[in-house]
């Protein structure tokens, strides 16, 4: 996480509850994404500020603060950024609008997502660059965002927006009938969420075209989507996209649908193997790249957390599978029947941790079964909360200036689960200076397939924790059946 969180941050179990899976499963509205649940969300630590670029308005300043806040801040790679931002120049002086100015960040950020601002601010993650395996597939991508931005539909969801805001309102206040009222909604909420679609659509034909005439294989954008949805695959056999939820809202259409569209976009330029690639140069510039997760945001291994700028560690209940967030370290065990939160808050250092339990920001809490103790030498408090459908086992655990909140959701709160969650927060401790330095982020190693190497053999080599075979596919771009060959560079994920 990269804020603290408010005091009020929930105020419902059960309401609770569902913003936490929500967390786990919807996306962010960034349009080049597809479902990725890896988004960053490390413990509090302040950002350093980070200089707004010149010609901001106020307003765009605070977006472009909020958007670093969310993902890490900037991802700094010289060499990196300057592949970006040639191919930028490149896509500009043959879009329909060569006048326009963009200006390129890459957030530091595993998450695979691109998104524009209406003034011509490009964001991109380091976790999409990591997945592209060449400059087309990279430029496919910022195209995509520039087509968004000549045709100005920022501009266009904002009107929907108010007139969604509006027929809401009316539904709300106006109509006595409810069950017409809610229909009303409904069909606003997809007319906006069909308009959305289309978006997604236009700016994919813009964007094919864009890369097509500033040379780049028309076919990148398909290759790219393609990717996408085998990783967005692997991920979810990994169990991390266990909860789920009906999106109607969701402004990305299925990718299956985009990578045919695509398709039939770029055989309107060309045939296969036409336009630039520029492979071996743009994964020499991945070479070295972190992979994963920050070392100043922790560390997911596994059930272990690990946060060595903050100091401490912990270890998740038996079965459960963690995400790092920009707001929490969010859990979920196998078959979705219990949960889990970690956030950190502030608290005065004159209130006691159980006064804290009881001061109001989780409403049904058993002020009988608030109790204080220690958690290897850190002042501690739990208590129990209960909601409608699910039961709630909160902690607060001081560490330094801040409070570190546990929240374990379960659907029955049986005497093993509860041992279980408390378990996990009495496995919080502070790390060594040792453990610290010990703790390396996963990094990108480019190689040249030998002779002898196959996928399989260069599989197994891949410092990841499951999939293994199936990550060194979905990061080289290769098929269910497609092979390696002598020559051919490739990336792995190693220590």
């Amino acid at each position: 996480m990269s804020e603290k969180v408010g005091t009020t941050a929930l105020t419902d179990p059960a309401t609770g509850l569902r913003a936490l899976a929500l967390a786990l499963a919807v996306l962010l509205a960034g349009c080049a994404g597809v479902a990725d649940n890896n988004r960053q969300i490390s413990l509090p630590l302040p950002l350093p500020v980070q200089t707004a670029h010149d010609g901001m308005s106020p307003a765009t300043q605070r977006e472009h603060q909020r958007i670093l806040a969310s993902y890490g801040g900037v991802y700094v790679d010289p060499p990196l950024q300057a592949i970006v931002e040639q191919t930028v120049r490149r896509l500009v002086a043959a879009s329909e609008r060569p006048e326009l100015a963009y200006k390129v960040t890459i957030l530091n950020s595993p998450a695979i997502n691109a998104f524009a601002l209406p003034n011509g601010h490009l964001y991109i993650t380091r976790g999409l660059i990591t997945l592209a395996n060449d400059k087309a597939e990279l430029a496919s991508v910022l195209a995509h965002e520039m087509g968004h931005v000549i045709a100005r539909h920022a501009a266009i969801r904002e009107d929907q927006a108010r007139q969604a805001a509006l027929i809401s309102h009316v539904v709300s206040e106006v109509l006595s009938d409810p069950q017409v009222g809610a229909l009303a909604l409904a069909k606003s909420r997809l007319a906006l969420a069909s308009f959305s679609r289309a978006q997604e659509f236009e700016a994919d034909g813009i964007g094919v075209g864009i890369s097509a005439r500033a040379g780049f294989d028309p076919f990148g954008a398909a290759r790219f989507l393609t990717d996408m949805q085998r990783n967005a695959a692997v991920k979810k056999s990994g169990g991390r996209d266990n909860v789920r939820t009906v999106d109607f809202l969701s402004n990305h259409p299925a990718t299956p649908d985009r990578v045919q569209n695509a398709l039939a976009n770029a055989r309107q330029f060309s045939g296969p193997g036409a336009g630039q690639r520029d492979r071996n140069e743009y994964l020499g510039a991945l070479d070295g790249m972190v992979y994963g997760e920050d070392p100043s945001e922790g560390f997911v291994r596994g059930r272990r957390f690990l946060h060595p700028k903050l100091g401490f560690t912990f270890l998740a209940p038996p079965a459960f599978s963690l995400d790092n967030t920009a707001q929490a370290v969010l859990g979920l065990k196998d078959g979705g029947e219990e949960a889990m939160r970690l956030d950190v808050v502030g608290v005065p250092p004159e209130q006691s941790l159980p006064a804290y339990l009881n001061s109001g920001w989780m409403e049904h809490v058993d002020r009988s079964s608030v109790e204080a103790f220690t958690v290897n030498g850190f002042p501690a408090a739990t208590a129990i909360a209960r909601g409608k459908d699910w039961s709630f086992r909160i902690f607060a655990v001081r560490f330094g200036s801040d409070v570190y909140r546990f929240i374990f959701a379960a659907k029955v709160l049986t005497i093993e689960a509860d041992r279980a969650f408390r378990e996990s927060v009495l496995s919080f401790r502070r790390m060594s200076l040792k453990e610290a330095e010990q703790v390396k982020p996963l990094r990108l190693k480019v190689i040249t397939v030998g002779p002898h190497d196959s996928v399989h053999k260069l599989g197994r080599r891949m410092a990841v924790s499951d999939h293994k075979l199936a990550r060194f596919r979905v990061l080289n771009g290769l098929g269910p059946k497609d092979r390696v060959k002598a020559g051919d560079e490739v990336k792995l994920v190693v220590e």
